[in-house]
């Protein structure tokens, strides 16, 4: 079933990588830059130029328009989908996807990490107190003209605790297909109305934060089934220095300076 299966692992740098046909290392931001013998997202029709601002989603576009699977994904040199086949990396061994793991998964359109939770404050507020809102409000506007039915949907993330993150996923092609050009249609006319040079480098990248939220919109409104799949993280997550950054935030109105 999943035999035509292939993953993204979105790399800025050289890392230990599996050795398993399933995942394809693929350097994202690589225009302009050395390689490190992966495939690079400058080759074919790419946006590669624009990874500063949108992150490993220079490596979806890729994908999507050089690629051709019947099933397509995408992962993080140091976070994938949790399964049983054994990564030493590190100097630890880690537990990641397989295609065995995928067959035992049966058929399904979309797979996902789970859930991350946030019992705090809404998916709206979290955003609004560690990032600059601005570009995520342009978001709402540009939903409500071009996507009219998906924004009763998008209103949700203002009372959501809980969304699929990371920009992690395996979909069906033909699913991954409708799913990228709603996704850019939106991001590329953001990209439009923001002026990106207003932000530093860390803030500059809200095109991807911005598409983890879409995601979920997406998939409710057209209907789409999904499993969800643990996460394992390749590093370890300092969630005392998280959690405090997080507070110090939302209490103080400093926003995040760096990633966790």
């Amino acid at each position: 079933m999943y035999e035509n299966t292939k993953i993204i692992i979105a790399m800025h740098k050289d890392y230990e990588k599996p050795d398993l046909d399933l995942y394809l290392p693929c350097q994202v931001g690589a225009e302009g830059k050395e390689g490190f013998n992966v495939q690079r997202d400058d080759e074919g029709e790419n946006i590669s130029s624009l990874n500063p601002y949108f992150c490993e989603l220079t490596g979806v576009y890729y994908a999507w328009k050089n690629l051709k699977y019947d099933y397509i994904g995408l992962v993080h040199y140091r976070r994938y989908f949790k399964g049983s086949f054994s990564f030493k990396v590190n100097n630890k061994v880690k537990k990641i996807l397989c295609k065995e793991d995928l067959e035992r998964l049966g058929d399904i359109d979309v797979i996902l990490p789970k859930k991350r939770k946030y019992y705090i404050e809404t998916l709206y507020n979290h955003y609004k107190h560690t990032m600059y809102v601005e570009p995520l409000d342009v978001t709402f506007e540009i939903i409500k003209e071009k996507y009219p039915s998906y924004y009763m949907e998008f209103e949700k993330i203002k009372h959501r605790r809980s969304a699929h993150m990371f920009n992690m996923f395996i979909m069906k092609w033909e699913v991954f297909d409708k799913y990228c050009n709603f996704l850019f249609d939106v991001l590329f006319e953001l990209k439009n109305r923001i002026d990106v040079t207003k932000y530093d480098s860390f803030h500059a990248r809200f095109f991807g934060r911005i598409s983890e939220l879409l995601l979920d919109v997406w998939l409710n409104v057209n209907g789409i089934s999904y499993k969800e799949v643990k996460v394992e993280n390749i590093e370890k997550v300092n969630w005392f220095k998280k959690g405090f950054s997080f507070l110090k935030s939302k209490f103080t109105g400093k926003k995040y300076e760096k990633s966790f």
